[in-house]
């Protein structure tokens, strides 16, 4: 079977030199920083439109009508967030999720006993010890850095889910004959459209459905609530090394600020990624709040001691936040993002909705999606 599996590697990659394809490397940003070392993550964003015109997802139950569909009859067909048509005869029972965001995407929709593989570092994923610890001891296909293409192939997947990062390691599988599904999930649009494939793929399409329907009233509940402010408060995110690297607008950290009701310090920047600034561009930005997301290699203590940010409005109103770190990082297209947007929302608007209420709401979510009980006391801001 390896000898096997290493000719045909061996063809495939052959091919692809032919081609001339070139090797991508680095982990994929979303949001929010991908693979949790979100330090040193500086993903390209790709164009919003392009990318959601391109996650549109559709099940097809038709007569075949081409070769392609031939004695595919009730076949699923999906395009994915690269454009590419992936066709599956029936809804994948073996999945390998070589990107963190969907495997836990697949234990919110209930189909987590289909993955027979995932992405490496499982066990720095608080969620998977809590909800599906039977995942820790599924094989590794390695990162978005380094993807284990061999180790992959020889689980025998009937669909293999990657980030956009691994695009050309997505055509070489399908061009073995395996089916891949790329994801790009960096705004809460094609958050949502990334949700819907693969509740499509794997049969899951009720409660992908149910879970997109929380989405959106949720989201409809934070307009309203931020639609009440006439003035919205500057906010500005922090990376996880060091409070001097900001999020920038193509980020998913955006649509976290602008849901929860706040405008981002940084809209200046046009990094694609976590941009590096300096102090002085941080207090000229003199945001009214400053969020220190999770994995941060420093505290809210270490801002609020800063002699250099000691004038901005943030440290001179004790606006500095610490955002939960115990169950996923929030700030992140996973699907318990939309609790990254409802935190910062009962920061911004308390009156209105009171953090304690936020607290309750995601202990719901995470039993009603995740099947398990959260302690509240690690809600913390």
């Amino acid at each position: 079977m390896k000898k096997i599996l290493a000719i045909l590697l061996s063809a495939s990659l052959v091919m692809a030199s032919v081609n001339g394809c070139s090797s991508q490397t680095g982990e994929n940003q979303v949001q929010s920083e991908t693979e949790g070392q979100k330090a040193e993550s500086q993903a390209a964003v790709p164009d919003t439109q392009t990318q959601t015109e391109a996650a549109e997802v559709e099940a097809v139950k038709e007569e075949p009508s081409s070769a392609a569909d031939a004695g595919t009859s009730g076949a699923i067909k999906i395009t994915d967030a690269v454009g590419r048509e992936v066709v599956l005869d029936k809804p994948a029972d073996k999945i390998v999720s070589g990107y963190y965001i969907t495997t836990s995407m697949m234990i919110a929709l209930g189909i987590e006993d289909k993955l027979v593989g995932i992405e490496s570092k499982a066990a720095s994923r608080p969620i998977y010890g809590l909800a599906a610890p039977e995942l820790l001891n599924l094989p590794d296909v390695g990162t978005a850095k380094e993807f284990n293409l061999e180790g992959c192939i020889s689980l025998e997947p009937d669909l293999v889910v990657l980030p956009k990062r691994l695009s050309e390691q997505a055509e070489t599988l399908s061009g073995m004959g395996i089916a891949v599904l790329v994801v790009n999930p960096e705004d809460t649009d094609l958050l949502l459209e990334t949700i819907s494939m693969i509740g499509q793929a794997a049969g899951a399409k009720e409660q992908a459905e149910k879970l997109i329907s929380y989405y959106d009233t949720k989201l409809e509940e934070l307009d309203k609530i931020s639609g009440e402010k006439t003035e919205k408060p500057s906010v500005y995110i922090a990376g996880t090394s060091s409070v001097l690297t900001a999020a920038a607008p193509a980020m998913y950290q955006n649509s976290v600020i602008e849901t929860a009701g706040g405008v981002n310090a940084a809209s200046d920047l046009t990094d694609k990624g976590w941009a590096n600034i300096s102090y002085e561009q941080l207090i000229a930005y003199n945001p009214d709040i400053l969020v220190i997301i999770p994995e941060a290699d420093f505290t809210k203590e270490d801002v609020m001691k800063d002699g250099q940010l000691a004038e901005i409005n943030a440290v001179k109103n004790a606006q500095v936040y610490e955002m939960p770190e115990d169950f996923e990082a929030w700030d992140s297209p996973v699907p318990s993002g939309i609790l990254g947007c409802m935190w910062l929302s009962s920061i911004i608007n308390e009156d209105k909705y009171p953090f304690d209420t936020f607290a309750e709401e995601a202990a719901d979510f995470y039993k009603e999606f995740y099947h398990t009980d959260i302690d509240t006391a690690l809600i913390t801001k």
